[in-house]
């Protein structure tokens, strides 16, 4: 049976136990996805507040203004939330690199599961990460 949320237009967003929603990042212009990251209701309300994206941090245990030290903020354009409202997905224009490590993306290399080399080893496969192009 279908949760009463899949149908409404109220928004009510469904936090895990641990408190926190998934957040994936788009860029508003070409859809790359950017990152995936958590939002607590504060997150929430301080993004829907400011229109500048903030996350909660679960290595330190607080809320995150991305951006807010290196200069690299997201601009909130749009919101969606999917079915059962457990998900965010943030529309975003991204001022700088979205990533950590200086790229765009966070989402910078891929499983490469048809190589030759990549072989089963008791029971679990050995994949090996190539640079997105």
């Amino acid at each position: 049976m279908a949760d009463p949320r899949d149908e409404t237009t109220a928004f009510t967003p469904k936090f895990g136990p641990d408190g926190l929603l998934p957040a994936i990042a788009v860029d508003a212009e070409t859809g790359e996805v950017l990152m995936l990251a958590y939002m607590n209701e504060e997150a929430l309300k301080r993004t829907l507040a400011t229109g500048e994206v903030h996350y909660w941090s679960r290595s330190r245990a607080e809320i995150w203004h991305k951006g807010a030290t290196s200069g690299n903020l997201q601009e909130l354009a749009e919101i969606l939330i999917d079915c059962d409202q457990d998900t965010l997905l943030l529309r975003v224009r991204q001022r700088g690199p979205a990533c950590h490590t200086g790229r765009q993306s966070c989402f910078y290399r891929k499983l490469v599961t048809d190589d030759p080399e990549s072989k089963e080893l008791n029971g679990t496969v050995q994949l090996r990460f190539m640079d997105v192009e």
